[in-house]
């Protein structure tokens, strides 16, 4: 079935009851691995409240720390994708939960900058086939026309991990006991359930919809052959060869745009608690009480802003106007940054508009990647991108023993997200798909 057929008109009641149920059987558990995930890969920004005086990081020091990750995690995103497709979503991601949740709680053993790096960097070799596996994974069970919004949905797991793990972790460096801290029992608390959550798989998630014995066999036949026929279609059309990938220049201007914006992501989820505590004589469960709000925002904005993408078919834009927003709030918290209020609701209206980017960027390049390629086109993309993981902490940091301030950092993340809006604009392919009615309840 063309891609115009399938978003021109409104899926017939079988489509639209098989696609209630994949959604209610999937995504909300995916977002819920996800939320674990992301909450495994931040939150030493709030275990850094107490952490950095104890061991006595400097702010180049934590923000190297904290990017490191990234490292690894570029390293083996590619490997780690294809070993998922190779080997099936189910047991890969088993294995990378598992294996990520107990190196997340061997955190709590950090003794100084050496074993500090050494265990973020695995931490981050650990993490890296999740979510390009994730986004892999949504494109075997959606049709185009609604993954924007199924992408904001699953991605809403970020913003909520900040809403209640910002409170949650800053109550968890008040434990004591053991002979541990507050932010070791953080480390440990917050990894083992990644671990728990994995074998979890198992039951929850099946590789393929042909698999799905939990739909009706109509149900079942239905999606198998509206997937078929849209991957065929598409794939006549779009890149299907490896070596087109790695020689196509868009995927490098994909990537770079995602790194602007990981820049950002990371820059911002790593080092806002402290930015928040700089701000004023505040306790750490305050810290942790504002650090939620812009979250809150964020999670309703990025659900209305993927579902607007989908109704209207355009994509370019719905990245490149949020994200440009996202860099000129961060310069103006970075120039009044002595102005407590006015610097905190523009880093608030930064996070917000920031998140609301992300899930619309994925629908550009999983948009000229045929099925053949999709694997290796996300994880190289991601991993690009991710770059920017690593680079956002590190030039806050550095900056902010250069100065004393975090306005340098601010500042500069602002021109990357700038940057990231300006490439979205200029790209020649603009992420279009046909206005689509696709929906879960069917309207």
């Amino acid at each position: 079935m063309p891609d115009s057929e399938l978003g021109a008109r409104s899926i017939d009641s079988l489509g639209a009851r098989t696609l209630r149920k994949v959604t209610m059987r999937l995504v909300p558990f995916m977002a819920l691995l996800y939320f674990a995930n992301y909450l495994d890969r931040v939150n030493v920004g709030f275990a850094a409240l107490t952490m950095n005086q104890d061991l006595q990081f400097s702010a180049t020091v934590y923000g190297t720390g904290a990017g490191i990750l990234f490292l690894g995690y570029v390293l083996f995103q590619v490997p780690s994708n294809m070993a998922l497709q190779r080997i099936g979503t189910r047991l890969w991601i088993t294995c990378i939960m598992v294996v990520w949740g107990l190196m997340s709680a061997a955190m709590a053993f950090v003794a100084d900058s050496t074993s500090f790096y050494i265990l973020r960097f695995l931490l981050g070799v650990a993490e890296a086939g999740f979510f390009p596996g994730m986004i892999l994974y949504l494109t075997t069970w959606f049709p185009v026309g609604m993954r924007a919004k199924i992408t904001a949905i699953f991605m809403m797991a970020i913003p909520m991990s900040s809403v209640l793990g910002a409170p949650v972790s800053t109550a968890l460096l008040n434990v004591r006991g053991m002979g541990l801290d507050g932010w070791q029992w953080l480390f440990i608390l917050q990894g083992i359930p990644a671990s728990l959550f994995g074998l979890m798989v198992l039951r929850v998630l099946t590789d393929e919809p042909a698999k799905a014995t939990w739909l009706a066999d109509d149900e079942r036949g239905w999606l198998v052959n509206t997937l078929k026929a849209e991957h065929a279609q598409r794939d006549a059309k779009l890149t299907t060869s490896l070596k087109d990938v790695l020689l196509n220049y868009k995927f490098y201007l994909f990537g770079l745009m995602y790194f602007g914006m990981t820049i950002c992501l990371y820059g911002l989820s790593l080092w806002l608690p402290q930015i928040v505590k700089s701000l004023g004589d505040l306790t750490n469960m305050q810290v942790g009480l504002l650090t939620a709000v812009p979250y809150i925002v964020a999670t309703g904005a990025m659900y209305f802003w993927g579902g607007h993408s989908d109704r209207t078919g355009e994509r370019k834009w719905h990245v490149a106007l949020p994200i440009t927003a996202g860099g000129v709030f961060l310069g103006i918290s970075g120039c009044l940054i002595d102005a407590p209020a006015v610097a905190f609701l523009a880093l608030a209206a930064s996070a917000v508009t920031v998140y609301v980017a992300l899930p619309q960027f994925w629908t550009l390049p999983t948009a000229v990647l045929g099925s053949a390629t999709a694997a290796a086109g996300i994880a190289l993309v991601n991993a690009v991108g991710n770059i920017g993981g690593y680079v956002g902490p590190v030039i806050v940091g550095v900056l902010k023993d250069m100065t004393g301030s975090y306005a340098p950092g601010l500042t500069a993340m602002g021109g990357f997200a700038i940057l990231s809006g300006i490439l979205a604009l200029a790209m020649g392919h603009d992420g279009r798909t046909e206005p689509g009615r696709i929906a879960v309840d069917g309207h």
